[in-house]
């Protein structure tokens, strides 16, 4: 299955039109006639999905939904579905995130190449999300000190400097970083400072190592040789 799209609109017939042409795109399809029907039956996050969202209805208009999500953390694409234009509420829509405006009544295959889009971006984000979560469970088998010489290996000092500002021998410190290698499953000192960056460790660090002060009192920009 291509993914699912979740239908809010209060129109029942339009809501069963809707449902027979994504189905046949072989999409799966769960409706709500309310956007509070929506709020109090989360889709599922952790699929392939995006939302197809009318703008007015009764109660919760679509934007107002659209603003309840991102308050939950959903990361589900919307496009939105209109009556009419209104130029101001599709800006704001489109600058919180939304991934399309269309107005009724839309043609089937625009409306088909943008679900497929949108729901395409929420897999490619679903993948990040799960990349990361891994790299997250791999960083947490690291031991205390290994950790430590982590946050300043990435940071582009040498074993040797590294032995002296944690107060250890270099030997040490090699084994620490092999074993450190090992768990975080990489090859290079370059992969690792990549999975650095992506887990914000970098941005973490509370401030220059020795070497690297070191280095800007006389002059010179870190790691320079």
């Amino acid at each position: 299955m291509p993914g699912i799209v979740y239908v809010v609109d209060d129109d029942a017939s339009l809501r069963t039109t809707i449902q027979q042409l994504l189905e046949a795109a072989g999409y799966r399809v769960i409706t709500y006639a309310s956007a509070q029907q929506l709020l109090d039956q989360r889709p599922d996050e952790n699929s392939p999905g995006c939302i197809l969202l009318d703008v007015r209805m009764p109660g919760l208009s679509g934007p107002e939904v659209q603003g309840r999500l991102t308050e939950f953390g959903s990361t589900l694409p919307i496009v939105f579905l209109t009556g009419y234009m209104d130029i101001i509420v599709t800006v704001k829509a489109l600058k919180a995130g939304a991934d399309n405006f269309f107005i009724k009544p839309v043609r089937s295959d625009e409306l088909l190449k943008a679900l497929e889009k949108a729901i395409a971006r929420h897999e490619t984000a679903l993948a990040l999300k799960g990349e990361l979560e891994a790299l997250r469970t791999r960083l947490s088998t690291l031991t205390p000190r290994q950790r430590q010489v982590f946050e300043i290996i990435v940071r582009g000092n040498t074993n040797k400097h590294v032995a002296r500002e944690l107060g250890s021998t270099e030997r040490t410190i090699k084994a620490h970083r092999k074993e450190i290698m090992e768990k975080m499953k990489v090859q290079s000192l370059a992969q690792l400072v990549v999975i650095a960056e992506r887990l914000g460790v970098l941005a973490q660090a509370s401030g220059p190592s020795k070497d690297e002060t070191g280095a800007g009192e006389s002059g010179k920009t870190p790691g320079s040789r």
